[in-house]
């Protein structure tokens, strides 16, 4: 009789063993369907793309100045020139009395704000340079789509936005004003910004790390 009544409860605890199993697996199941994408990304990686923009942009925008600190001096402008325009959006036309004498500091500090502005319009230029061209595309191919989007850039900015929210701001249009900053000069300096980002395009593309494998 003892020896029934063992065997009923090792079947009644294995039927309950089964049933935690299914529990368990349904669980998993469960789980497997609401876990986060599929990693590495399968399609476009957007989020890595922006952050990839801003480094790019802010190298970008160190070489275009850097360009045209040297340049200005050939034109019989200051070296910073440049900057003091880039300033009159915050000061107004006193930005343009700076010099390295006095407002050092100041010119110094719009520097910054110069690289901290590459670094925010880099976000969208690379992102929409790589969904466009995606990551095999050639160097000719990155330079054209660059150059519309940074001509495109320069337009918008300049001259569907600073030519009337300056003069509202700040009461003149000193950006936009043609004998302080030649169109050409602003536009190739967004064509320099442009072509840069598109020649270290590859740096930023995403790469996913790959768990090497022990070879036979």
């Amino acid at each position: 009789m003892s020896d029934n009544s063992s065997v009923d409860a090792q079947q009644q605890e294995l039927a309950e063993l089964k049933q935690r199993v299914q529990q368990l697996e349904a669980e998993i199941r469960g789980q497997q369907t609401t876990q986060p994408a599929q990693w590495p990304p399968q399609n476009f990686y957007a989020d890595y793309y922006a952050y990839s923009g801003a480094v790019l942009g802010g190298v970008a925008a160190m070489v275009s100045l850097l360009v045209n600190v040297i340049g200005a001096p050939v034109a019989n402008k200051s070296a910073l020139e440049l900057i003091r325009i880039y300033l009159t959006f915050p000061m107004g036309e006193k930005a343009l009395e700076l010099s390295s004498d006095a407002g050092g500091l100041t010119l110094m500090l719009g520097c910054c704000l110069y690289l901290i502005t590459g670094m925010v319009l880099g976000v969208p230029i690379y992102w929409l340079l790589m969904r466009m061209c995606g990551t095999t595309s050639t160097l000719g191919k990155r330079l054209v789509v660059a150059s519309i989007l940074a001509i495109g850039l320069w337009i918008v900015s300049y001259y569907a936005i600073l030519s009337w929210l300056q003069p509202m701001l700040f009461g003149g249009n000193w950006i936009t004003d043609p004998s302080l900053l030649p169109p050409w000069v602003a536009a190739g300096t967004h064509l320099l910004f442009g072509w840069v980002i598109a020649l270290l395009a590859p740096w930023g593309q995403f790469q996913p790390y790959r768990r090497p494998t022990a070879e036979a």
